[in-house]
Formats: structure tokens, sequence, C-alpha cells
């Protein structure tokens, strides 16, 4: 097996993700310090040709910009890493920098508040870019509520399930028409020292009388989507984040983070590497690498 294939197949780990320009990145790790002349010409071949960012990073790192996803919520995580698997960073989350225990008080009156809070909060203690969500209900017929309050409306000791309960008890007696409500997320992005962006989305739809299924989180199990069966909580993971307030929210957001991570410098680049000519001369044949 020529030095080429060795390199591809064994000495190079490539990560892609979607840039903000839609040109993949790519983040070549190599097993050896020094690229030799073969590995230079393969990643000038990709930059060139191929219209590709690449990167060279030790075996440790990848040189993409990092970002903290602000919550603590384990549903949320699951989600966000989800919908954001193709935004140019790497995502770490709290557990990652030892912020298990950090908390936000949520003083905000509204979502946008919260999410900005939380946002700039978190990029102060990580040091670190922060991705935030904040998320809640509102039922028309409760006035709006539980609002931005949708986490702590049965008590800040309350289950899922005690809050589903007490939502399900309000409404007993209200008609299936008058039980229209939405989810409505609001996401912020900042750095340590500013705010950089938010988006947000929402989903419509009806109170159920009682909950089904046994996914998602939260109010699901009662959340009629479009005022009809199924549940939020019966929709499978990739179901949910298709049409969810939450994904709506990231779609909402993207531009704002693609803008973002086109402005990062890189943490590492292609060294300066010399012109490696083919027998033809052109410094871009592939004959000019193939061999043993």
């Amino acid at each position: 097996m020529s030095e080429r294939q060795v390199a591809f197949r064994a000495g190079l780990v490539w990560g892609a993700t979607q840039s903000p320009l839609h040109r993949p990145l790519i983040c070549i790790r190599f097993a050896w310090p020094t690229p030799s002349p073969h590995h230079r010409y393969t990643l000038r071949l990709l930059s060139s040709v191929y219209a590709m960012r690449v990167t060279i990073s030790s075996e440790e790192e990848c040189p993409v910009p990092r970002v903290l996803i602000a919550t603590t919520n384990a549903h949320k995580i699951e989600e966000l890493g989800a919908l954001l698997i193709q935004v140019g960073c790497e995502f770490v989350v709290p557990r990652d920098l030892g912020l298990d225990d950090f908390d936000v008080d949520e003083t905000g009156s509204t979502l946008l508040e919260n999410a900005i809070l939380k946002a700039v909060s978190f990029a102060r203690k990580a040091g670190l870019p922060a991705l935030a969500d904040d998320s809640g209900l509102e039922v028309d017929a409760l006035g709006g509520e539980p609002g931005v309050r949708s986490k702590r409306y049965a008590g800040p000791d309350a289950t899922d399930a005690d809050r589903v309960s007490l939502i399900v008890s309000k409404l007993a007696g209200v008609a299936e028409r008058a039980r229209t409500a939405r989810f409505r997320t609001v996401l912020a992005f900042a750095t340590p020292d500013a705010v950089i962006g938010t988006g947000s989305g929402s989903v419509e739809g009806r109170i159920g009388l009682e909950p089904f299924g046994a996914h998602g989180f939260g109010y699901d199990p009662i959340f009629l989507v479009g005022g009809r069966r199924p549940t939020m909580a019966e929709l499978t993971p990739a179901e949910k984040n298709a049409i969810s307030h939450r994904s709506r929210a990231v779609q909402a957001i993207r531009p704002v983070l693609d803008t973002w991570v086109a402005s990062q410098p890189p943490t590492a680049s292609l060294p300066d590497l010399p012109t490696l000519h083919s027998p033809i001369g052109s410094p871009l044949d592939p004959r000019a690498s193939q061999g043993g």
C-alpha cells in the first residue's frame, strides 16, 4: 500500500461539518508530527480543487470554534445536539467544563430576557460563547400561562407529571375548541462580552384531556400537535425535531451562528507549504502524488 493510501486509511481522521458558506470544513488529525510531501499535496488538492476549508491539528483537538450549550437539562441537550449537528463548531455542555451545578436565576419577564440572561451568564462563567434556550407552553384559556413560568408553574420541586396534572385540572370543563395552545422557544447566542443574536420558534396545537406518549419531556404528553393526536410525546425524536418549536428556533438563529463561525480565525491553519510540481509541471496534477 502506498504512503498516500496509508495516510487516508490509517493516519487521517476527518470530521466534516457544514460551513456557513456551505463549504465543507475538514479537520485533519495527523498521527505523526510532520506531514510528508504527499500529505501536503493532498491538503492543497482538497483546498484548491474541491473548495474545502482545511485545517491541521494534533490528535487531541480539532481547530473549530467551541460553543457551550448553556443548559443542564439533559432533554434539551439531546434535542439541541441533534438540531445543531451541521453547524461548523464544537459544542460542549456544562458537564464537560465542570459546571454541572452552575445555575442561573431566571428573573426575566419574557422568554427572550431569560434566554439572554442564561447565555450571557454561562458565557462569562465558562469564558466561551454560549447558546441558551428558554421555552414555554402558552395556553390561551389560561391567559398565556404558564408561559415564562412553565418550569416553575407547579412549584420549584414539581415533576413533569405534576405540571401536566396541574394544566389538565385547570382546563377541566373547557371546550376542545378553546384549548388552543403553543410551545415557544427563544434561543440566545452570546460571547462573554456581548449578545450576538437571538432566534425564536413556535408550534401550534391544543391541550388534550389526558396525557399520551412516552417520548419527549415537560408538557409534551398533553400537547396535541396541530390540535389532534398524536401528542408531542407520541412522536419519535426525529419526528419531533422536524416540526418542534426548538427546531424552528434553531432554524431562525442558524444564520447568526453561521456568520459568527465564519468570522472566527482558525486555531490552526495550513503551514506555508512549497509548491509541489508534477513531472508535467502542474502543481495540482494527481499524478504528482501517485506511487509508493
